[in-house]
This record gives structure tokens, sequence and C-alpha cells, in this order.
């Protein structure tokens, strides 16, 4: 008997970590479908409207005269929730808190979520449960919002077909856990108003306008194994095991490994720089 249970007792040694991979890559892939298709909706928007979605604010949606939203309510009928956009734009000015009966921020919506970022719980980022629903992805400031129009809009510099170093060498999203508490850090909320309320809250990273534009500041390189108290608001960070999950302005996804340089990532945030991305990319 001491035998049959020292043998399974060791089986179960042994499937444990098979079982955990298997989660870890359909969590994986989840994520990597999630990305793909905020990717997919920023193509659809420039079709629709020929601009890019703004970063925060007015020229995000053309149509709203005081527009005050971020990139992601934007997005909202290019990722299946017409229904939600509408509540949202109910009160333009006030976005995030919908009509009254539906209220915008503690809707959770799956596609902004990663399977993995263990700062999520139930939806909302974990030090804003029942108030503020979490984003798991963040928008790259240099790609949307560089350019100050009017008010406190950040506007994106070129359209899609337009950007200098290419769709294919260019960050569009990249992951960034819900709770970030280094680098001034709160935490990442899909439908806060924007970086002008606080750029700790906003789900954005390279974001030169609040942090410093150096290696140590907004172009740090992307965070894996971290904990929510060292994962920095500046930088991209994920749950997944050696790598962040990015989305390109060409709509397609990939890894990238925190031992990528710091010249290589500056390089694909930045969307007019004329550099070519290093072979560690």
């Amino acid at each position: 008997m001491l035998v049959v249970i020292a043998i399974i007792a060791i089986l179960i040694g042994l499937l444990l970590p098979a079982v955990q991979k298997v989660r870890e890559a359909a969590a994986r892939s989840t994520c990597s479908n999630n990305i793909k298709q905020l990717g997919l909706a920023v193509q659809n928007y420039a079709g629709t409207y020929s601009q890019l979605p703004a970063l925060t604010s007015s020229t995000g949606a053309p149509k709203y005269g005081n527009y005050q939203g971020i990139i992601l309510i934007t997005l909202l009928p290019f990722v299946e929730q017409n229904s939600l956009y509408a509540i949202a734009i109910s009160t333009p000015a006030d976005t995030w808190d919908g009509n009254g009966t539906t209220v915008t921020r503690t809707t959770v919506i799956k596609t902004y979520l990663c399977p993995s970022d263990f700062t999520v719980s139930g939806g909302f980022a974990g030090n804003q449960v029942g108030a503020w629903a979490a984003s798991c992805y963040s928008a790259n400031q240099q790609m949307f919002g560089t350019v100050r129009a009017g008010g406190d809009c950040d506007a994106p510099q070129y359209n899609i077909g337009n950007i200098p170093d290419g769709t294919s060498n260019t960050v569009g999203f990249a992951e960034q856990l819900s709770v970030t508490a280094a680098g001034g850090g709160n935490g990442n909320l899909w439908a806060y108003p924007g970086i002008d309320w606080s750029p700790t809250w906003t789900p954005a990273i390279a974001n030169t306008r609040n942090f410093s534009a150096n290696a140590a500041g907004a172009f740090g390189v992307p965070q894996t194994g971290v904990t929510s108290a060292t994962a920095n608001k500046m930088w991209a960070n994920s749950g997944h095991t050696g790598q962040v999950l990015v989305g390109l302005m060409d709509g397609s996804v990939r890894g990238v490994s925190s031992s990528i340089s710091q010249a290589t990532w500056q390089n694909a945030l930045t969307p007019a720089d004329g550099n070519v991305l290093g072979s560690d990319w």
C-alpha cells in the first residue's frame, strides 16, 4: 500500500507541471487573441473614420463634440460592445459613468482581460474591486497620443497608412498588469478618462508626457516575473512566463522577452525614429 501511495504521489508530482504548462498555454492563447482583437478594432476604426483613435478625448469619436473618453471606450463598437458604447456616449462628457442605470466603468469586458493577470479580482483591478473594471492591455502613447489637440485631447500624429516606420515595426498595444505599484503607478482601468486625470490609472505605456523619456523612465523594457508591488506603471508587464505579448499596428501579435535591449524596445515604441529594429526583436 505504501508503495502504491508513493507511486501515485510521484505521478501527481510529474503531472502538475504539465497541467500548469497547458493552462498557461491556454491563457497565453486567449491573451494573444484579445490583443489581436484590439489590433483589428484599430484597423476597422481607421477604415471607418479615416483616422486612428486618440488615446484620450475629443478626436476619439468624431461625431461627438464634448467627448471625454479613453481609447478603450472609443473602440467598444469594434470589439462587439455596441450597446455599452451607446450607453457610454449617452453622456459624452462622462462616458465612464454611463447613463445611471448601467455604469460603464463597472462593466467587465472579457476582451480587455488577460487570464494570467494575477492582479485582477473578478474582472476588476485588485485595488478597485466594485469601482473600476480592469484592463490588462495598454495603448502606446507614442502611437496614439503625441499630439495635443485642444482641451485634454491626446491624438495620434499619423494614420494607419502613413506611419513612417511601418505598421509591422510599431507597437500599438502591450500587456500591462491591472495593479502596478512601482513607478508611481496605481492600476489599469479600461474606462478611465485619461492621463490628464491621472496617468497612474490610465491604460497607457511609453507615456513621455507624464513620465521621463529615458531608459529608466517611459521606455523601460517589458517586465516578466514581477509582483504587483514591483510592476512599473511606466512599462509593459505581464503575468505570463518569460515574455510580454504586444500587438503591432499591422494587427499581428508577438511575444517580447524581458531580455530585449532598451534601444530595440524604444525603437519599436516610437513610430517615426527611422531606426531598424535590432536582432533581439
